[in-house]
């Protein structure tokens, strides 16, 4: 099957080994190359599409998920959810940018389904670290994750047991 005839998937580039995470580096996975076979990838890093620097510093979100973060765009003055990076810098503005330019992007190539790198603040479809960078998980999605799933797309990690599945073979996910 040609490429063009693919269904398109927004994908996290780092998943694809581009060098785009905060620490410089790719994050490939063997599942990619499944979905390739399925799927036209497209991929997306959302930090850098917001402007941040490769490498940068961790971020992690905290007083809530990037549902909360979307919700509140002036959390950072109110002491909602937001998006801070280890020094202590607030970086919930780079964020919001990035998951706006994602969602273009999904629009614009018309994707209905994104495959996102779990954990990120950004990308993260499950679980994020909770802002006390001392690695410890808690339920909810990136910030990029809440706006793609509120636009509609289905939402997942590499770590999801049905990643791969061809098209038909997906079940659709409402966000939550």
């Amino acid at each position: 099957m040609d490429d063009r005839d693919k269904p398109p998937l927004l994908i996290s580039a780092c998943l694809l080994g581009v060098a785009c995470n905060h620490e410089g580096r790719g994050s490939p996975r063997p599942v990619v190359d499944e979905l390739a076979r399925h799927y036209r990838l497209v991929p997306v890093c959302p930090e850098v599409l917001g402007g941040l620097p490769t490498p940068r510093a961790a971020a992690e979100l905290t007083g809530g998920d990037g549902a909360d973060v979307l919700a509140c765009p002036d959390a950072g003055a109110s002491g909602g959810a937001r998006v801070v990076n280890v020094d202590g810098d607030d970086v919930t503005a780079a964020y919001r940018r990035g998951a706006e330019a994602a969602v273009a992007v999904a629009v614009a190539v018309g994707a209905t389904r994104a495959m996102l790198k779990a954990r990120s603040p950004s990308c993260g479809t499950a679980a994020v670290y909770d802002g006390t960078f001392t690695r410890r998980l808690v339920p909810g999605r990136g910030v990029t994750a809440a706006a793609l799933a509120a636009a509609g797309l289905e939402v997942g990690s590499e770590e999801d047991a049905d990643a791969a599945a061809p098209p038909s073979a997906t079940t659709t996910q409402k966000p939550s």
